[in-house]
């Protein structure tokens, strides 16, 4: 990754920390832990990750992160108490990011949240243009789908979650969502 995608990774990062609740967390697309990293400084906790990017298994003190998707490549059935996908829900197909909630909350303790930045639509043709000019890696944007982003509020507010925040951050292009299971 090049210094902008790690800025832009870590305003991700600063804007879901403040919504984490409880002691575990699952991070799904977790990429090498860099969540996981920063909450240690302030919080204690234990989690599991998952991202494609990874060719092995990493284990630290407080985490283990996994190679693979999700749901299909995730070792560990149990309850969080916090979710996070962190820029990853515009690589998923609308058909498969509709049986989320129900999925999510198969993982997730009643009361427990799940925390979701994704970009808005405009997005793509900034991070083109940044592409073109060698500023930013630009980690999978070939996969990134178009839909419209307010579907994921209606998908999860009718499967069982309450919206507790929805918040547009980095001068709009991004959002903040986060639900709580009922």
């Amino acid at each position: 990754m090049k210094k902008i995608d790690y800025i832009l990774q870590n305003e991700r990062i600063r804007q879901a920390e403040k919504y984490l609740i409880g002691s575990t967390i699952l991070d799904i697309g977790c990429h090498y832990g860099e969540l996981f990293d920063k909450v240690s400084r302030k919080k204690t906790f234990t989690g599991e990750g998952i991202d494609g990017v990874l060719i092995e298994k990493i284990e630290r003190e407080n985490y283990t992160l996994y190679p693979g998707y999700f749901p299909e490549d995730f070792p560990i059935k149990k309850k969080y108490d916090s979710i996070t996908l962190l820029a990853v829900l515009e690589h998923i197909p609308v058909e498969t990011l509709q049986k989320y909630p129900a999925l999510l909350s198969d993982y997730l303790h009643t009361k427990g949240r799940v925390i979701i930045t994704i970009p808005s639509k405009k997005v793509d043709y900034i991070l083109n243009v940044l592409l073109f000019f060698k500023l930013i890696h630009g980690m999978d944007l070939i996969h990134h789908q178009e839909f419209e982003r307010s579907i994921i509020k209606e998908f999860f507010t009718k499967n069982g979650f309450n919206l507790v925040k929805e918040k547009r951050f980095e001068l709009g292009l991004n959002i903040l969502y986060v639900f709580e299971k009922k």
